[in-house]
């Protein structure tokens, strides 16, 4: 039998397992996969990414929880995989249960091969002056906070002051708009984390600017996330024709993508509305185009009061120029949203300028040889594009590489003996098996009804391993 461990349980781990697991693998060797998660929790960026109002996208879980619970794949939750615990950074708040890790080099002694499916969870930085300051954060750590990871519990967001800016203009940085802009009890109905809610349900926010420093036909938000925008019931969406018709394209947007000529009718029809009348709405949303950030200016106190932005010009290359002319954008919440950036675990090699892990077809590359044993998919084979569906093919590849070398993982290390998670206990670590993770759930639930709300998050590390605890 041929042991696999992936790690990661998001989409592309599990579709890797899928694949390693498929009737269509027949002929060669019975493959067993554990997926290996250093959460307690399983779906990676479906649970923890997906906006908590995009419920359609996020019941993709019940696919995905259709393969976790199939023969010859287990879950195994509350695994650290990278560099030893004298040498690994700090862990997060309330997370010491899980110092215990265990290395790379360490899971090819319990598994024939092992596949890093581990994304890209660090938000890009703007390298600008002021980026530090209070007030100032990723959309990533925002994302977090609202979608209940662990690793943000104890976090939190002024929401005391009236404008926010968010530097970006994707379906990230749409979706931090739309959840600070959308009514408390719109967002009840969700699994939001009670005291996120509690908090966005006080918040004093009322202009939010997106900001790109590109034109609107470069912008990479979907036109769905887009149109969301327009249909919140207490929000006013704001256009600058001026900024669309600086904007080449828009005069002839025929040769665009079809999604860049969609998202260019939307942005017309909104420049084109008359001002709104009748009962003032709460919350104004203003997408802004062809400005890019200088500087975060400071309130004298530590805290971010604005953005300074420098106007673009298009340029014939299809990039964009300063003018030399700027503006500033009155803000106390900058939240940046300007692209991911993967660190795969410690022990393995690194693309220091994109982020990923060398490889060739999936396989792991050490100095630009195939590693045995070791393979790549999602984000961290292939940097941090597409959108969910585009880690099928990815794996699918992945997958195809590791089984034609099956007979030669076999033949080098032989059989394994012993179950791996016996002897991941032996080291140190408590995984949380998959009855552990429905007992989280269970916990969820009812959460959420000693709150008179549907099923809710619960946001820390210490309530996760506590409520797994009793089915390890």
């Amino acid at each position: 039998m041929l042991r696999v461990a992936v790690v990661g349980s998001g989409p592309s781990g599990v579709y890797a397992a899928q694949g390693l697991t498929a009737p269509a693998a027949g002929g060669g060797p019975q493959v067993a996969v554990d997926v290996l998660d250093r959460l307690p929790c399983p779906y990676g960026l479906v649970r923890y990414g997906v906006a908590p109002d995009h419920e359609k996208i996020k019941s993709l879980q019940n696919s995905l929880r259709t393969v976790l619970e199939q023969p010859g794949v287990r879950f195994l939750g509350n695994v650290e995989v990278g560099a030893p615990p004298d040498t690994a950074p700090e862990p997060a708040p309330g997370a010491d249960a899980r110092t215990p890790r265990i290395t790379p080099a360490g899971l090819l002694e319990l598994y024939h091969a092992v596949v890093y499916c581990v994304g890209a969870a660090d938000g890009r930085r703007l390298g600008i002056p002021g980026e530090d300051l209070r007030g100032s954060t990723s959309a990533t750590e925002f994302v977090s906070w609202y979608s209940a990871h662990p690793d943000a519990a104890g976090h939190s967001f002024d929401l005391s002051a009236r404008s926010a800016v968010v530097i970006g203009v994707g379906n990230v940085a749409v979706d931090v708009a739309r959840v600070l802009a959308r009514g408390a009890a719109e967002l009840r109905q969700t699994d939001v984390p009670h005291a996120a809610l509690g908090a966005l349900a006080g918040s004093a926010v009322t202009d939010i600017t997106l900001v790109g420093r590109r034109g609107p036909a470069q912008a990479r938000f979907t036109t769905k996330e887009l149109r969301e925008l327009g249909a919140l019931p207490d929000a006013e969406v704001r256009v600058r024709a001026a900024e669309l018709a600086r904007d080449p394209a828009c005069e002839d947007p025929s040769g665009l993508p079809a999604v860049a000529r969609r998202n260019l009718a939307v942005l017309r029809e909104w420049a084109a509305r008359p001002p709104a009348t009748g009962p003032a709405r709460r919350r104004r949303i203003e997408l802004r185009f062809y400005l890019r950030p200088v500087a975060l200016l400071d309130d004298g106190h530590g805290a971010v009061r604005a953005v300074r932005f420098e106007r673009t010009a298009p340029a014939d290359d299809g990039t964009v120029t300063g003018t030399g002319e700027y503006e500033d954008l009155p803000a106390r919440l900058v939240l940046r949203s300007v692209g991911y950036r993967g660190a795969p675990p410690a022990g393995l090699p690194c693309d220091a300028v994109t982020g990923t892990v060398p490889h060739a077809a999936g396989r792991v590359l050490r100095d630009g040889v195939p590693a045995p044993g070791e393979y790549v998919a999602g984000w961290i084979k292939r940097g941090p594009t597409g959108v969910i569906g585009s880690n099928r093919p990815c794996a699918k590849e992945t997958v195809t590489s590791l089984l034609a070398d099956a007979e030669e993982l076999l033949r080098r290390a032989g059989p394994r003996p012993g179950d791996p998670l016996e002897a991941l206990r032996a080291a140190g670590l408590r995984p949380v098996v998959w009855t552990g993770w429905q007992a989280i759930e269970e916990a969820e639930a009812a959460l959420g009804r000693s709150l008179d709300r549907g099923r809710v998050k619960i946001p820390d590390w210490p309530g996760l391993l506590a409520a797994a605890e009793d089915r390890r």
